[in-house]
């Protein structure tokens, strides 16, 4: 070879090994001007160009490079490397595959096929290869480390975490190793352990961008969102393109309720990544919280195309109030829990449980405090046979110290705060127990730990309350409902078994207060007089075909408004905008602001009719208004979501105020505003029935799920394999 490019060749790799890749490049090029064809120069120059993210450039370089030397398997290797990154998985195998079939003892290759099959979801095929490559040199700390990575997807987090450990043992300053760690440890809910390790990650690179996002998402955990915040920032500085990063601190803003600024990341994460996951859902959900409508009808349509199809675009708790469609509903489920919270054997099979005194229940929730869920089910715990049944609360939500917190822990014969166990210790805390029935309260809503029961909590686990629709798990056992919500022919759309209870399947508290004091309409921002249409359901559940309705029913009926709950400044904006627009008065909308919940329910008695929204109907919500007396008026479809109010009606012999169009909605709201006597008889009928009614009697309520539950219990104990149940 000309002495001119050996000199030039191992000028470039001093350069290359000082990471000053400009110099090392500017040698390289000199070469190729000496010896256009040389297949060092072309694959280095392909190296350099795959670590500047130049990556169509690197694959010229390195198949130029084969070209003349085609045996070359660093090249070959190299190339795989470009086409991992690339996510062209089947390529980069092929070229892996080529350099091993060259050099059959080259560690690297193997470990780097096992990246590309790990990013296949090949676990078991990726793991021999980090085996093989382990073989070959058992003190490779990458291939340590990328199994470790294999055995946290796997969520063998302690498995994952021995590997990540014999990484550092041999490259004690290997930053990744420490940040892997830190992700396993952060699984197993160890927060400070795993910070702790992110930070050790970035004092050996300061510049290292997944240890800033990583520590992040920890300080997001701690709900230290400003912090999270300031470390996404300190990501995207150093990687613009980011797009986790981006979504990430959108997710942050928007715990802050900073939505205009989380929208405006979550679009930035998606035109950076137009596939990254869930992120599409967020950012719909996001403008929902505002009532920002823009675009929505064709954002829906791509969603729903996109969650049909098995795309990781939308978590399901939004599906639920953008579309009544069961079957999206359902899809979405199954995807999420395919990709988040797949079944894990790693607990092997319950054996069955010697014969009990008692059948052991346990509710699994993080709502156990001032929560809606809370003021629902309270009085259930408290009448529950203590003689037949142990009750017992596992709660892994904030630990707070407020009046209905006190009230539930009183409740339960145990009460075990599990928020700082992972979903592995408590699955195993709960068998340990001896738990025969788990109950979910949450499903999908805020800070579920869905992951408790696909390690199988107990051998029975029963979705209730909290989650209006199918988990879409095979470790779900059952779904409490009743009749109005899911009819028989609608049974094929829930993954669970359905425990039909003989009223509505929500529970209620009796104890619920209202308070004394007596509101004046002014003091409420209402004026004197008029009739006031009302509906306090959260603002994300108003879609426009409703919102729509709404003021096709406010220009029929004269000095009528409409009074609502307004979490944030934009629905204001947005909704009397929206009002003005669809020529209705924007001053005809009042916004009410939170309050306590007994001066809530204490206001609802200055509104005349309550107006559901469609397709997620009022749940807690509707049963405050009947609670209070107030009528709800409700447009029933085919989806849980979209039956709750329409089950609760149903139990207080209201059924006349459910319609099943938007027409025929529209029709009885405008005659019962204009009709004063039809709808005071309603409001009579309410009064003389609200504490008789099977809504309200949760005595006769916790009879009729102690009977499903000793059913399931019986089922289970006979070996018989799970069926509706009619109670």
């Amino acid at each position: 070879m000309n002495p001119q490019i050996i000199f030039l060749l191992n000028k470039s790799l001093e350069f290359l090994k000082n990471s000053n890749l400009e110099s090392a490049e500017l040698y390289l090029k000199q070469v190729l001007k000496l010896q256009f064809n040389n297949p060092h120069a072309l694959s280095l120059l392909g190296v350099i160009s795959a670590q500047q993210e130049k990556y169509n450039e690197a694959l010229n370089y390195l198949n130029d490079s084969l070209k003349v030397s085609p045996k070359n398997s660093s090249a070959l290797n190299n190339l795989g490397n470009i086409y991992l990154e690339l996510k062209e998985y089947d390529n980069a195998l092929k070229a892996y595959d080529g350099s091993l079939k060259i050099d059959p003892r080259s560690e690297e290759a193997w470990s780097n096929m096992g990246n590309a099959l790990q990013a296949l979801k090949r676990y078991d095929e990726a793991i021999a290869h980090y085996d093989k490559a382990l073989n070959l040199k058992p003190n490779y700390a990458e291939a340590w480390s990328n199994k470790g990575n294999v055995l946290e997807k796997l969520k063998l987090y302690d498995e994952a975490i021995a590997h990540y450990d014999k990484a550092l043992n041999l490259k004690p300053n290997y930053a990744e190793a420490w940040s892997n760690k830190g992700w396993a440890l952060h699984h197993l809910k160890r927060i400070d352990d795993a910070i702790a390790h992110y930070d050790r990650a970035l004092s050996i690179n300061h510049n290292y961008v997944i240890g800033w996002c990583n520590k992040g998402w920890a300080l997001h955990e701690l709900g230290l969102f400003d912090e999270a915040i300031a470390h996404y920032d300190k990501a995207l500085n150093l990687k613009p393109n980011y797009a986790e990063a981006w979504s990430n601190k959108g997710n942050a803003l928007h715990e802050l309720k900073r939505y205009d600024e989380a929208i405006t990341h979550y679009d930035k994460a998606l035109s950076l990544k137009p596939d990254i996951d869930w992120i599409a859902g967020d950012l719909l959900h996001t403008k929902m919280k505002i009532c920002d409508w823009s675009g929505l009808a064709d954002s829906l349509k791509t969603v729903s195309k996109k969650v049909m199809e098995g795309k990781k675009f939308s978590t399901p708790f939004g599906m639920l109030y953008l579309s009544d469609d069961i079957s999206l509903h359902k899809k979405s489920s199954e995807v999420y829990i395919k990709h988040r919270y797949p079944c894990n054997d790693a607990l092997g099979p319950i054996l069955k449980y010697a014969n009990k005194e008692k059948i052991r229940v346990a509710y699994f929730s993080a709502d156990f405090h001032n929560h809606a869920i809370g003021y629902l089910i309270a009085e259930l715990f408290e009448l529950h046979d203590k003689n037949q049944f142990e009750v017992i609360g596992f709660s892994f939500g904030p630990i707070t110290n407020d009046d209905m917190r006190i009230r539930l822990k009183k409740s339960f014969n145990r009460f075990i705060e599990v928020g700082s166990l992972s979903d592995f210790e408590i699955a195993k805390l709960s068998r340990d127990l001896n738990i025969d029935i788990a109950i979910d309260l949450n499903g999908f809503t805020q800070h579920s730990r869905t992951g408790i029961f696909a390690n199988r909590a107990a051998p029975i686990q029963v979705n209730y309350l909290g989650y209006p629709g199918t988990m879409g798990a095979d470790y779900i056992d059952y779904i409490i409902a009743d009749k109005i919500l899911i009819p028989v022919y609608l049974q094929s759309f829930y993954k669970e078994k359905v425990v039909y209870l003989p009223h509505s399947y929500q529970v209620n508290d009796r104890k619920r207060v209202i308070s004394n004091k007596q509101f004046t309409r002014s003091e409420l921002g209402l004026p004197e007089k008029g009739f006031i249409f009302c509906c306090f359901n959260n603002n994300y559940k108003i879609l426009p075909s409703t919102f729509a309705g709404w003021m096709r029913i406010l220009k029929i009926v004269e000095d009528s408004f409409l009074w609502l709950l307004q979490d944030n400044a934009w629905v204001i904006n947005n909704l009397k905008n929206e009002a003005q627009k669809q020529g209705v008065d924007p001053n005809r909308l009042l916004f009410a602001d939170r309050m306590p919940p007994p001066e809530h329910l204490a206001r609802h008695c200055q509104a005349d009719l309550f107006l559901d929204t469609f397709p997620y109907n009022a749940h807690t919500t509707a049963s405050d208004a009947l609670w209070t007396g107030l009528p709800i008026l409700t447009l029933m479809g085919q989806s849980f979501a979209s039956r709750v109010t329409a089950s609760l009606l149903t139990a207080i012999s209201l059924q006349e105020l459910i319609t099943d169009t938007q027409e025929k909605y529209e029709a009885l709201a405008i005659e019962l505003a204009m009709n004063p006597q039809k709808l005071l008889d309603i409001k009579f009928k309410l009064a003389n029935t609200r504490l008789s009614s099977p809504l309200f009697d949760t005595p006769l309520f916790t009879k009729h799920v102690e009977s499903a539950y000793i059913q399931m219990y019986d089922v289970y104990k006979a070996n018989l394999p799970s069926d509706n149940l009619f109670i």
